[in-house]
């Protein structure tokens, strides 16, 4: 009994000491009129009126939005304040600065208080959709999808629900990609109202998809059949793009766009005849892109960017329908691990990018791949180089050497006066040196020798005399 007493004056006794004091939970902050008013799509104004049971010295907001991401992301804004047991806070996020939001994005946000003596007060944390109100939608849900709207009929709806369907069921089949969570499209009325809800998007955006929140956005005009049927096949294209990024989410690595747009286009069911012409013309007159060219960013010339698309579906097409669709699940699984796309195709398929194009274009009709023309490699070789008056290192020169490519077969091989490259300048002969030049060598030459005469004469001069001395 005696220890237990003892122990207990002990631990109220260390608590009493400065900075020692036992950890406290974070105490209720009461909130009133805690809101979040839009702007759409410029700015979210946060308020709240805060109370707590002693004087609020400062106030932090903690915000952000739901979506994936490697880390936890938490954004805070310190508004100003008139200490007291009841405050008034507000602070506003200007998007136009920060960046857009997706329309349909869940944003979240919670007020800290802290006191005089360091206490801190946390309100329950609050979420919003960030949506215009200017529309009044409708939502139809079915399974993992749920399709937003405000004009068109019901059947309008069920026909872009029913292509959605259709889509994910196919890239389930293809390609092993199945939705993780709930997918939200929205579906506004034309493309001008779509770019009215989306900050900095280029003039001829039609759709796009978010993976990171899980949103697809697309124009459609509901009384425009041949609208209505390009949705279809948009709808798909971008709900692809959901999938693929939900699969190969990572820190670590990355999928070239040639993979993605791919796979998009080839849930659509196929080239369009216009893409389909293309792309043969560009198969008959040798004039395809390479596949590594088409691993970064597409072309921004219209011409090289469609026969980028066309491209990129012929090779997923390739690669599904000659090795199937776990093979392909696999690639991706192996860029979402961090795995090089060269490498990842070795792997899997046994063969890198350059493999790859071999064997695509042989599966196409299309020539062979070319190796790229012959550079120049500069080696380094160290010349030494005499610096009677410093400590310099010998300096350090390149020589140029050729590396021999499928176009180079070494036969002509470089004379001494002669550049390999005509970039590298050649060695002057002697026929080339100005005539004013060996002039004014001669005469130096001359000048050297006078000077060395009369030095020589004036010490013989200077020695005989000495001998000759009693």
């Amino acid at each position: 009994m005696l220890k237990r007493t003892f122990l207990l004056i002990l631990v109220l006794a260390l608590a009493s000491l400065p900075g020692l004091a036992l950890a406290r939970p974070a105490a209720q902050l009461g909130t009133q009129q805690n809101e979040a008013t839009f702007n759409f799509p410029n700015q979210i104004t946060f308020t709240a009126q805060l109370t707590a049971s002693s004087v609020i010295q400062s106030v932090v907001l903690e915000y952000g939005s739901e979506q994936l991401t490697c880390g936890e992301v938490v954004a805070k804004a310190f508004p100003e304040i008139t200490p007291g047991t009841k405050v008034k806070a507000s602070w506003r996020w200007d998007l136009r600065q920060s960046g857009s939001l997706p329309p349909g994005a869940s944003i979240w946000w919670r007020w800290k208080a802290i006191d005089t003596s360091g206490q801190e007060f946390v309100s329950d944390t609050s979420t919003a959709t960030w949506l215009d109100d200017i529309h009044k939608w409708q939502t139809l849900t079915d399974g993992d999808l749920r399709l937003h709207y405000y004009k068109g009929s019901n059947s309008f709806a069920n026909s872009i629900m029913t292509a959605a369907k259709a889509g994910l069921a196919l890239n389930a089949k293809d390609a092993g990609l199945k939705p993780d969570g709930i997918i939200d499209l929205y579906i506004y009325a034309s493309t001008d109202d779509l770019r009215e809800a989306v900050l900095y998007e280029p003039s001829w955006t039609g759709g796009q998809a978010f993976p990171d929140y899980n949103i697809v956005i697309i124009g459609i005009n509901p009384n425009n059949s041949s609208e209505i049927d390009w949705g279809k096949d948009a709808t798909v294209h971008e709900l692809t793009h959901v999938l693929v990024g939900h699969l190969t989410f990572s820190c670590l690595g990355d999928v070239p766009t040639w993979l993605n747009e791919g796979l998009a286009v080839y849930s659509e069911g196929g080239l369009d005849p216009t893409s389909q012409k293309q792309l043969d013309a560009a198969i008959k007159q040798d004039k395809l892109l390479t596949v590594r060219s088409i691993s970064g960013g597409f072309s921004e010339v219209p011409d090289k960017a469609y026969l980028s698309y066309s491209q990129s579906y012929s090779l997923v097409k390739f690669l599904v329908e000659t090795y199937g669709q776990e093979k392909m699940t696999s690639l991706l699984t192996s860029l979402r691990d961090g795995t090089t796309i060269d490498a990842a195709l070795q792997k899997i398929y046994g063969f890198d990018i350059d493999g790859l194009e071999n064997a695509w274009r042989a599966a196409i009709g299309a020539p062979g791949h070319q190796l790229a023309a012959p550079t120049i490699q500069p080696t380094p070789t160290y010349v030494p180089t005499i610096v009677p008056f410093s400590g310099s290192q010998p300096q350090v020169t390149a020589t140029p050497q050729v590396i021999p490519t499928s176009s180079f077969d070494g036969s002509n091989n470089p004379t001494p006066c002669a550049s390999a490259d005509p970039t590298i300048p050649s060695i002057p002969s002697l026929s080339d040196t100005p005539q004013w030049i060996w002039i004014a060598s001669i005469v130096m030459i001359l000048c050297c020798c006078v000077v060395a005469i009369v030095l020589i004469g004036i010490i013989i001069f200077f020695a005989t005399r000495k001998r000759r001395q009693p």
